[in-house]
């Protein structure tokens, strides 16, 4: 049995596969409150209960930010992770920290075709470098390289770069969240779920568009991400439709960006949560007008395939995947090969 978790600053996902036929299977999974716990140890202890499941023969946990030595200082979170100290407590014998985005990496070539949702088709024969980026909490990105066999994904911190402003509105933007934040402005800030709150703000407080008692109540009261998307994909306020077209704009204007650093001919994946919950307004041609809009570029950006990954346990199917590949380089033992 292999344990795989995505660890994020609000929530820590926890699954557990198999192998059947060389293919990955979904056994269970669980989210847990992040802040609710002390640490990954005591979350773990928890999913795990007795173990009826069976042996926990290696683990991964994809986690947010730069693993130094099997070690991570997480940042929205008083936690420190160490993989041997967790490998000892938990009494796992393989178990594994990697990026985030890592983890997402190695899990697209784990998912079936229904679990992604092409928005550009681009040219379908074209083999190379990939990228991954990913608007949820905050912005992670990845890079899948092309060493001439398979695509390795690698971790990036590129979502905490210079957010660079395109256009008058943007400028405005930028420079509302100067003074609100007294200095630097990362794209972070305005692609993730704080950044469609700081876009939704800038066009209400900024632009003075009108926001109704009623939503505003609704603001207060729900997840403002949820309110904004909800009336902004189904076009029942303006403000909230608004907000999502500028907050798509710039991810497709990052995307583009990144795509083109890595020379990501073989795709582009937009991963995170946000994505498939408003693919109506992903669809309407802005996202793809920023993404292409790169001057005398803008034609390699056309031919890149864009994909939007609409499973949301992608990122734990990759550390699945990862915790098996190097507890069988490690062993020599492939469970995922024994399942054939």
């Amino acid at each position: 049995m292999i344990l795989a978790g995505d660890v994020g600053g609000t929530k820590v996902h926890l699954a557990l596969y198999d192998f059947k036929q060389g293919s990955l299977q979904h056994v269970r999974d669980e989210r847990f409150p992040a802040r609710d716990y002390d640490g990954l140890q005591v979350i773990v202890r928890q999913f795990l209960g007795a173990r009826t499941e069976g042996d926990i023969t290696a683990a991964c946990f994809g986690v947010p930010g730069p693993v130094r030595q099997g070690r991570l200082k997480l940042t929205n979170l008083p936690w420190i992770l160490d993989s041997l100290e967790l490998s000892s407590a938990l009494d796992i014998p393989h178990l594994f920290l990697i990026n985030d985005l890592e983890a997402n990496g190695y899990g697209i070539p784990e998912l079936r075709a229904d679990q992604i949702f092409t928005l550009n088709p681009g040219d379908r024969g074209a083999v190379g470098n990939r990228a991954l980026v990913s608007a949820g909490t905050g912005l992670g990105e990845g890079v899948m390289v092309w060493d001439g066999r398979r695509h390795v994904p690698m971790a990036s911190e590129g979502g905490h770069c210079d957010f660079a402003a395109r256009n008058p509105l943007e400028l405005e933007l930028l420079q509302y969240l100067i003074e609100k934040l007294q200095g630097r402005v990362s794209f972070e800030r305005v692609v993730s779920g704080l950044g469609i709150q700081n876009i939704y703000r800038f066009l209400r407080d900024v632009k003075k568009m009108e926001e109704p008692a009623w939503l505003r109540e609704r603001m207060e009261k729900e997840d403002p991400n949820a309110v904004i998307g909800e009336l902004g994909e189904s076009s029942q306020n303006e403000l909230c439709a608004r907000t999502l077209e500028m907050f798509v704009a710039a991810y497709g204007a990052e995307a583009g960006n990144m795509a083109l650093k890595v020379l990501a001919v073989g795709g582009m994946y937009i991963g995170g949560g946000i994505a498939p919950k408003i693919l109506k307004t992903m669809q309407n041609g802005i996202f793809m007008q920023a993404f292409t809009d790169k001057g005398r570029l803008s034609e390699l950006l056309i031919k890149t395939p864009v994909h939007i990954i609409l499973e949301s346990r992608c990122a734990l199917m990759g550390a699945a995947a990862y915790a098996e590949q190097r507890a069988a380089e490690l062993s020599g033992t492939s469970v995922r090969a024994a399942s054939i």
